[in-house]
């Protein structure tokens, strides 16, 4: 039987009728059983905390409030044997009365007033313990998506996002609720005074306080969860900058700014890939850390331009982002891959720059030796970075400078030019200046390379930078070495100081380990030696008059003389080997010898091996190490401090992959 309109508008009719009485019927079941509902519901949650967490869950009023909201009174969370963790005076809730019908719970309005969240450490442990230590389902989905590599990561981040987002009510009103941290000692109360989230718009008041400062935070701007957009301004209400609070207590770290812009612009997936695009900058940010610089690090401005794409299997920053560091500007590239092999990839573009710019862009109180530098002419460079964990030896590092009539044509404070002059020398030991040293003839001990023994340039050449006279400043192979074994031991067990790097270390910067003082020495190393602002003889002569060869002792000279009474044009090649191997302990010498008052037998088998290098690399010839014998004794001022004593120290002083030695602790 063929249908006709009137049949079809029938069972359109009556299923309308049918849709609507069950509508109906669950609208009139759930509020006649809301409160039942509700109740059912708060027992759950009790026996969650219960059961899952060892913490009581308790209220002292709940009840309905409108349609589909919920209105709770006098919240505490109380872990057993530990301090109250949250305390809520006033919760107002609503849910998307539409979405709850089908059990889609997503919170409309939330309304908080009157409480806190307190986390506290002390010798009994943290009061948020429980939790952290819980396996709850996302912690789950965190551990297989680092172990599986089937996971597709995209989606997975995407979900997590919206699932997060999701929650976040559209209307929000918080007042007087606080954050307080403490820990032992160290407290900070972030006091959240006001904060609202009204149609998208988004202000909120904090006052921050801490043992050492108090502090009124702004944050404006514009939030809508719903389309995976933001726009906000972060600032201090005071005069001066917004300090960190607890990190300068617990890892003595003074850190500031005067504003922080955070913008984001899109959350996309588009098929297997996930793009996340916006900005975020910092205007005037300071740090001062013992470890970074002696003095404020400042950074007028940082803009970040972030478009990160997630894959199946990979998570990376797209080379479309750009870093803008006050005047200078660059484009990164990372990326992380964990299949089929795991592999993690830097890149680093800066197109052309002005060389004026770059210099006027470097932060101030990092780069103090580089103040008053003027140049011309402009630059690029290029990083490239690539390592394969299946294989370690296949690493990429790729460092490349092209120059356009670059030059520099005032120097700043380090006058690299002084080094083919008369200067006076004033060495650095743990922060406290030693006697000046005169570099230069009229220093009676102070020798002209020529009249340095060829065997004491060759011995040092070896252990210290044989390709001295052919690089630019670095070793690239050490470099990539370098970072091979800093890797796998996840520490930074190994650097790759060429002579050049050492001389900058010692002539114009100082012993500090800080990252000031490494970047400078990078930077000034690469002037000195792509500028040829002095010859490579003349600083090899330099270092040998310089570097430490004792205590007290300073310079080939100097050390000559206090090891065996000799000047540095009579050493013969055991006594060269001997001053060559102990540049990198020159104050342990004494551990090298034994009760006898002769070298020990690991010093015989360390001469062999070098020898047998320099021998290969046609350094010297075999007939130059007939006779040689570590089993000679010292016969200069430094006899008196050699221990006779049967006391072992494990000297580590190695042969690395280039032949050159390294000391490891």
């Amino acid at each position: 039987m063929a249908l006709t309109k009137q049949h079809i508008k029938k069972y359109i009719l009556t299923l309308t009728k049918i849709v609507g009485v069950f509508f109906l019927l669950a609208v009139v079941s759930f509020f006649s059983f809301r409160n039942l509902l509700l109740n059912k519901a708060l027992e759950k949650i009790t026996a969650k905390f219960r059961n899952d967490y060892q913490t009581s869950f308790a209220y002292d009023d709940a009840s309905f409030n409108g349609i589909a909201g919920v209105e709770i009174q006098g919240i505490t969370i109380v872990p057993d044997g530990k301090d109250t963790l949250i305390k809520i005076g006033s919760l107002q809730s609503s849910v998307r009365f539409w979405y709850a019908l089908i059990l889609d719970i997503r919170v409309k309005e939330l309304i908080l007033k009157n409480g806190y969240i307190n986390l506290i450490k002390n010798a009994d442990g943290r009061n948020i313990d429980a939790f952290l230590n819980h396996k709850n389902k996302d912690s789950t989905l965190v551990e297989n998506v680092k172990s599986n590599q089937d996971v597709n990561y995209a989606k997975v981040v995407y979900q997590l996002i919206s699932k997060v987002l999701a929650q976040v009510p559209s209307e929000v009103l918080i007042e007087n609720f606080a954050l307080r941290i403490s820990d032992d000692e160290k407290k900070v109360t972030f006091n959240m005074q006001q904060l609202t989230l009204h149609e998208e718009h988004l202000a909120s008041t904090i006052e921050v306080s801490t043992n050492t400062f108090t502090q009124h935070w702004i944050i404006n701007g514009f939030a809508s969860p719903k389309n995976k957009k933001a726009d906000v301004l972060f600032y201090n209400a005071d005069t001066g900058k917004v300090r960190i609070p607890y990190v300068d207590e617990r890892f003595h770290v003074v850190t500031g700014f005067d504003s922080v812009h955070l913008n984001l612009a899109s959350v996309e997936l588009g098929g297997d890939e996930l793009q996340i695009k916006g900005t975020a900058s910092i205007a005037n940010f300071l740090v001062n850390h013992p470890k970074i610089s002696k003095k404020d690090v400042v950074i007028e401005h940082a803009e970040f331009n972030y478009n990160y794409l997630i894959g199946t299997n990979f998570i990376s920053l797209d080379s479309s982002s750009t870093v803008t560091f006050n005047q200078v500007s660059f484009h990164p590239f990372i990326k992380f891959q964990n299949s089929p092999d795991t592999i993690f990839q830097l890149s680093v573009r800066i197109e052309n720059t002005m060389a004026q710019s770059f210099i006027s862009s470097l932060p101030e109180g990092l780069f103090t030796h580089f103040k008053g530098m003027e140049a011309e002419g402009s630059f690029t460079y290029s990083l490239d970075f690539i390592y394969n964990e299946n294989n370690p030896q296949g690493l990429v590092f790729e460092s490349n400078l092209s120059k356009q009539n670059l030059k520099i044509i005032k120097y700043g404070e380090a006058n690299l030019s002084k080094l083919n002059g008369d200067f006076i020398y004033t060495p650095i030991e743990k922060g406290k200046p030693q006697r000046p040293i005169l570099v230069g003839l009229a220093n009676s001990n102070y020798t002209p390379l020529e009249q340095v023994s060829p065997f004491m340039k060759k011995c040092v050449l070896t252990t210290e930078d044989p390709s001295f006279f052919y690089h630019r400043g670095f070793i690239d192979e050490a470099f990539r070495q370098s970072i091979i074994k800093n890797i796998r031991t996840r520490k930074f067990s190994r650097g790759a100081s060429t002579i050049s790097m050492q001389l900058v270390k010692n002539v114009f910067l100082t012993r500090e380990k800080t990252l000031s003082r490494k970047l400078e020495e990078i930077l000034l190393v690469y002037i000195l030696e792509n500028n040829h602002l002095s010859s490579k003889d003349r600083m090899f002569e330099v270092y040998l008059n310089i570097i430490e060869w004792g205590p007290n002792v300073y310079g080939i000279g100097e050390a000559s003389q206090f090891y065996f009474q000799k000047r540095p044009s009579e050493l013969n090649l055991n006594e060269c080997l001997f001053l060559a191997t102990i540049i990198p302990r020159p104050k342990g010498f004494m551990w090298r010898f034994g009760k006898d008052g002769f070298q020990k037998d690991f010093v015989g088998r360390q001469y062999h091996f070098l020898t047998d290098i320099m021998i290969r690399r046609n350094v010297l010839l075999p007939e130059d190490t007939i006779g040689l014998n570590h089993r000679f004794s010292i016969t200069g001022p430094a006899k008196k401090f050699i221990v006779k004593s049967d006391t072992l120290i494990n000297d580590s002083i190695i042969i690395d992959e280039n032949g050159l030695i390294r000391d490891e602790e």
